[in-house]
């Protein structure tokens, strides 16, 4: 394979951050109910067990949140390829916004 052949790409990730949003409140909420349930369980005559159900409720929360995340973000990525002496310009709101428009070579 020559370098002539190498078919270029352009990566461009659309996340925003109201694509996860949802995502944190529900997590947000897992935590406080952990956080309730620990409190309330405070009082009882063993106080192990309040530490014990918020570590578990983190702990087997943790999973299914960085699934959520992972997903969310694989499903924003974009990939196109380039074809020769198409101009490369920058997408609105993206950190390349401040780079100047290039011609892919």
């Amino acid at each position: 394979m020559s370098g002539n052949n190498i078919q270029k790409y352009r990566f461009v990730c659309t996340l925003t951050f109201g694509d996860i949003y949802g995502q944190i409140i529900v997590w947000l909420i897992t935590i406080t109910l952990s956080l309730a349930s620990a409190l309330a369980l405070m009082g009882a005559k063993r106080p192990v067990y309040a530490l014990a159900t918020a570590g578990l409720v983190v702990l087997l929360s943790l999973p299914f949140l960085l699934f959520a995340f992972v997903t969310t973000l694989l499903n924003h990525i974009e990939v196109s390829p380039v074809g020769p002496g198409t101009k490369m310009e920058p997408i609105p709101g993206n950190v390349s916004q401040q780079q100047p428009v290039q011609a892919a070579s």
